[in-house]
């Protein structure tokens, strides 16, 4: 969805005209109010806004399920480590790594 320069307002024009901008965005106009010539906050609709959240929370599920589908993935080629043996393996990468003081004196 593009914006047009009606929908951008700056934010003491907004501040003056709260009431009918907000009847635009109940309309289904998106505002963008701006400070000092940056973008500051959007007002939209309330049910928009609800939309919007559903839509990521779909999303990170649809992550979600695609990481699962990959580890089955992973479990079924056999690219699986114990417990132990990974736990040992994340410990010596961290060992190998510098950290702190000694980090600072070898940079």
């Amino acid at each position: 969805m593009g914006f047009s320069a009606s929908d951008v307002v700056p934010f003491t024009q907004a501040r003056a005209n709260l009431s009918e901008l907000a009847d635009q965005a109940k309309a289904g106009a998106e505002k963008i109010i701006t400070k000092n010539g940056e973008s500051y906050v959007a007002l939209i609709d309330a049910d928009r806004l609800d939309y919007y959240h559903r839509l990521e929370r779909e999303r990170i599920h649809l992550l979600l399920i695609d990481d699962a589908r990959r580890g089955i993935a992973d479990i079924e080629a056999g690219r699986t480590y114990g417990a132990d043996a990974a736990l040992a393996q994340l410990q010596q990468r961290r060992a190998a790594v510098p950290t702190g003081k000694a980090a600072k004196k070898r940079g």
